[in-house]
């Protein structure tokens, strides 16, 4: 559905996903580079995907963060102005399942896969929760 424009969003595998507030980080830190004119990527909402992993692969962040015919659940990142109409109607028509509260988020997470994938040890986790470790990750892969 993405690939062929139908919905205009990051489409987003929601396994990977711990908490709400990482997607936020990803489409804050998105659309900050979108302004900037400094985006790694060639949408807004790849960006948003991209911004997920804790590499600089773009392609891997889409097998890992993006959606497969397989998937039986997804996360719809949409950012519009403020001023513009959207039609959550419109797009939730284009989705064959149920629509979930953003609070349930967790409810879809395989936190074996994001711990592997982050590289979160066991000692990491002693001090500070799993969304820290991710959010930490993400926020310095681009620091060298």
């Amino acid at each position: 559905m993405a690939v062929n424009g139908e919905i205009k969003g990051a489409l987003i595998n929601p396994s990977m996903v711990v908490d709400a507030f990482q997607i936020l980080v990803a489409a804050n830190k998105a659309v900050h580079l979108h302004k900037n004119g400094k985006m790694k990527t060639r949408s807004l909402y790849s960006e948003i995907i991209f911004n997920l992993s804790p590499t600089n692969n773009i392609s891997e962040a889409f097998k890992r963060f993006g959606i497969s015919d397989s998937d039986s659940a997804v996360h719809i990142v949409l950012i519009h102005n403020k001023d513009e109409t959207l039609n959550i109607e419109d797009i939730i028509g284009k989705v064959d399942g149920q629509q979930m509260a953003v609070d349930r988020v967790s409810d879809l997470t395989d936190v074996a896969k994001i711990k592997k994938l982050y590289k979160v040890a066991p000692q990491e986790e002693k001090c500070g929760s799993l969304l820290d470790a991710v959010v930490c990750r993400m926020a310095t892969k681009d620091v060298a």
